[in-house]
């Protein structure tokens, strides 16, 4: 009989692979704007390359991942995604222009991250395990506990050794998806439908309730990325804490309370609803209070909040249309994408208009939880009337 937790075992360790490069680069955000002299707004577009480009793998992966095989395509994301971040650490001082050679790295092991968002899931959904909410939820949590542990292991490399030293930390970084090439490579493999018998990208448009999921995934996604992205700048400029403490107390206890909400979303995925009501409140407190402590309870706690969006869409939608396949988790990845390529952008962006203000950048990023609650009550009220 197939070994289905070894395909278990890669999945999380491809999740925890995707964390590390959603999550490393944010922590060199000031470093690389004192270092290489880029602009803050440059370096908004460090994040929104790297999920504009997991939004073009998720297009590539909707029209040819069936053709080409699950086993290449996943194997080829921890190929890049380990390239990617060993890049990193040389490329930005062997080309000219430091930014490009950010962006080149970026760009690479985004397409990695890519892949490996939007195969995991189906992957895991084709194994035969008896509860498969809680494994698929179980499966996104390690994606939190993944960017937890890289922002403690990175702020305590930091702290040992200085910052200075970032370039050897991406290195050690690289070898967990260099590792997990064999695991992807060995491991049982099933696919979700039948070959041929899948909805396509054209079916699936044609059903509203999808759209009403994709709005929901991009405005997730928003919501999520953008303070996830921008909360060690946001620690350590606008509350005045250290590198070290604003790194512990900003994204990694975000990411951590959102991985205990996606641990529990099998129990409790029917209150989305009040996460998105609790998002909203998150935003005002980050984006208004003048308490530091008011602050970082708002950053900690939208981690929670936005926690359960992502994958209770995904598991909605697999539920709903069984026969959705590949092309349906590669348009929810690219929805969710979408949405966090937008959301750390706009905040970026705003706060260097408002002259490096980043108060008002979070004041602009409650938009997106905002519409994220008008969405969802479409949602519940036409689940309701049906």
């Amino acid at each position: 009989m197939p070994d289905y937790q070894k395909t278990k075992v890669a999945c999380y360790l491809g999740f925890v692979t995707q964390a590390i490069s959603a999550n490393f680069a944010p922590l060199l955000f000031l470093k690389f704007h004192n270092d290489y002299d880029i602009s803050l707004g440059n370096i908004a577009l460090i994040s929104t390359f790297f999920f504009f480009t997991q939004l073009l793998v998720d297009l590539f992966c909707a029209k040819f991942v069936d053709r080409i095989g699950y086993r290449v395509c996943i194997v080829t994301s921890e190929i890049c995604a380990a390239a990617g971040l060993v890049g990193l650490a040389f490329l930005p001082d062997l080309l000219p222009n430091p930014f490009t050679g950010i962006i080149i790295s970026v760009i690479i092991y985004a397409v990695g991250s890519g892949l490996i968002e939007v195969l995991c899931s189906p992957i895991i959904e084709a194994c035969p395990f008896k509860n498969k909410e809680a494994t698929m939820s179980l499966l996104h949590s390690f994606y939190c506990w993944g960017a937890a542990a890289t922002i403690l292991i990175s702020s305590l490399f930091f702290f040992l050794f200085g910052m200075n030293s970032w370039k050897w930390l991406a290195v050690m970084w690289a070898l967990i998806p260099a590792i997990n090439i064999y695991n992807f490579a060995t491991c049982p493999i099933e696919h979700l439908v039948n070959d041929g018998n899948g909805m396509g990208v054209r079916q699936l448009f044609r059903t509203p309730v999808v759209w009403l999921a994709i709005c929901l995934m991009i405005c997730s996604g928003a919501s999520e990325l953008a303070m996830a992205q921008w909360a060690s700048a946001y620690a350590e400029a606008a509350l005045g804490l250290s590198k070290t403490v604003g790194d512990l107390a900003g994204p990694c206890m975000f990411a951590v309370t959102m991985g205990i909400s996606r641990v529990i979303f099998g129990k409790y995925g029917d209150k989305m609803i009040g996460s998105g009501i609790l998002c909203v409140i998150c935003y005002l407190l980050v984006s208004v209070s003048l308490n530091p402590i008011s602050g970082l309870i708002g950053c900690i706690i939208c981690g929670f909040s936005v926690g359960i969006m992502w994958p209770g869409t995904i598991s909605i939608s697999s539920e709903r249309f069984p026969a959705g396949g590949t092309a349906m988790f590669a348009l929810l990845a690219m929805a969710g994408d979408l949405g966090g390529s937008i959301g750390p952008g706009v905040v970026g962006r705003v706060t260097q208009s408002a002259g490096d203000n980043i108060r008002a950048g979070m004041g602009v990023g409650l938009l997106f939880p905002i519409i994220l609650l008008i969405v969802l009550f479409i949602f519940a009220r036409q689940k309701n009337n049906k």
